[in-house]
């Protein structure tokens, strides 16, 4: 973002933001051994999610996004399980989550929004 244009209420504001939306991403990839990070770093996104610049809240609108795509891939998951092929569909979830959690900070470092943030890819 360009900081000649933004006041000093607006800068504070968007690191403020950017660092909240960074600490989301780890919780999210925290999940992976401990669960119930993905539900904290949830509400931290809803809490957050109208209090910032356009850009940032891309970043919390997409997380949103991620925490209900990837507790849809945990139930298939568990549904599955008793197929023989939930394994498999949680170590997708999972892998699915590392690369989107990845892409979401490689956009948050280079203070650009998250260009779709309802993909259901990254």
């Amino acid at each position: 973002m360009d900081e000649t244009t933004q006041t000093p209420q607006e800068i504070a504001s968007d690191k403020g933001g950017a660092k909240m939306a960074q600490i989301i991403y780890f919780l999210y990839l925290a999940t992976l051994v401990i669960q119930i990070a993905h539900f904290v770093g949830a509400v931290m996104a809803y809490l957050n999610k109208d209090e910032n610049s356009p850009w940032i809240e891309t970043h919390f609108q997409y997380q949103i996004r991620t925490f209900w795509m990837y507790t849809l891939y945990l139930i298939i998951a568990a549904v599955t399980a008793f197929f023989g092929v939930g394994v498999f569909v949680f170590l997708c979830a999972a892998v699915w989550l590392v690369i989107r959690c990845a892409t979401g900070m490689k956009y948050l470092y280079r203070e650009q929004a998250v260009p779709n943030p309802t993909t259901w890819l990254w």
